[in-house]
């Protein structure tokens, strides 16, 4: 069972900036064994995919809408993946979840969030215009 907390959410205006963290914990946890992921969901809108992080960190995606203003990284010795999001918009406005799915070297890239196998309770990002 991996538990993850998201937090760093809050009220920003545009052109801000904020970073996210989400800390991991479990009995078997172990980031390097693991992918990474950023999701957000706005207001009556779908689940969307935002950035993704490897189990070894080395293959990183983002989502275009996202691509050049937010980051993903993580802190192996802390269990805790990031998103520094730069220059905010209004349409970020989001609850913004962390995920997170076993892998091993060789597998493939989780298709959508429904490779992932745990989920956070998600952050509330507002951005104001």
């Amino acid at each position: 069972q991996v538990q993850l907390v998201e937090s760093g959410g809050g009220l920003v205006q545009a052109g801000d900036s904020l970073r996210l963290s989400c800390a991991a914990s479990g009995r078997t946890f172990s980031m390097v064994s693991y992918a990474m992921g950023w999701f957000r969901q706005a207001a009556g809108k779908e689940r969307e995919f935002v950035a993704y992080i490897s189990w070894s960190g080395g293959s990183i995606y983002y989502a275009a809408s996202v691509k050049g203003r937010f980051t993903i990284s993580r802190e192996i010795s802390k269990n805790t993946v990031y998103l520094q999001m730069n220059s905010l918009k209004p349409e970020d406005t989001a609850v913004y979840y962390c995920a997170a799915t076993p892998q091993r070297p060789g597998s493939q890239r989780p298709a959508g969030e429904a490779d992932f196998r745990s989920w956070g309770q998600g952050t509330q990002v507002t951005v104001s215009s």
